[in-house]
């Protein structure tokens, strides 16, 4: 139980780091946009990066997941392949978050009104969005697995979640402070 205690705490600590650097780098990246014009090629590069980094979470996520959720065998297959649609479907919602992220980076020198709200209204409906698609998984572990199961998948889930958006959150800079 110890080592297992020990795993949770290093696989967190490194959930906690890694996902700054997508945030930071996308901010970097739109204030470095200002003084030159990002060549295709970096922009490349700095796509390469972040898909290395989220397959990184990924797998550390997966990784996490399957130490705490403590499944037998035959529930293991059950779930597994409903954790891999999951994750496709996060993927694939978490591109419009990377994108409103770099949209923000690109104009926060130059906040309007009318962009903040853009902004923010963008933030809800992923965050909305992202709700919807834990309770769709839930209800589907669920049905797979029980409600205690489902209970603890979307727990672990949701606890990880919350740790990756305190870290890409708080490595943002408060809109309005730029003076």
């Amino acid at each position: 139980m110890k080592r297992k205690k020990a795993a949770l705490i290093r696989v967190l600590a490194l959930l906690v780091i890694i996902p700054s650097a997508p945030a930071q780098e996308t901010t970097q990246s739109a204030q470095t946009d200002k003084r030159a014009s990002t060549s295709p090629d970096s922009a490349q590069n700095i796509q390469a990066y972040v898909e290395l980094l989220r397959s990184d979470v990924r797998q550390q996520k997966a990784q996490m997941m399957g130490s705490v959720m403590q499944l037998s065998a035959a529930d293991a297959t059950k779930f597994w392949p409903i954790y891999s649609e999951y994750d496709a479907e996060l993927t694939k919602l978490n591109d419009l978050r990377v994108a409103n992220i770099q949209n923000y980076a690109s104009s926060y020198t130059e906040m309007t009104d009318e962009k903040a709200d853009e902004l923010i209204r963008n933030g809800l409906a992923y965050r909305k969005q992202r709700s919807e698609l834990l309770e769709k998984y839930y209800e589907r572990v669920k049905q797979a697995l029980g409600a205690i199961t489902a209970a603890r998948f979307l727990q672990i889930e949701d606890q990880l979640l919350l740790l990756i958006d305190l870290q890409i959150d708080s490595s943002l800079p408060i809109v309005g402070t730029n003076s």
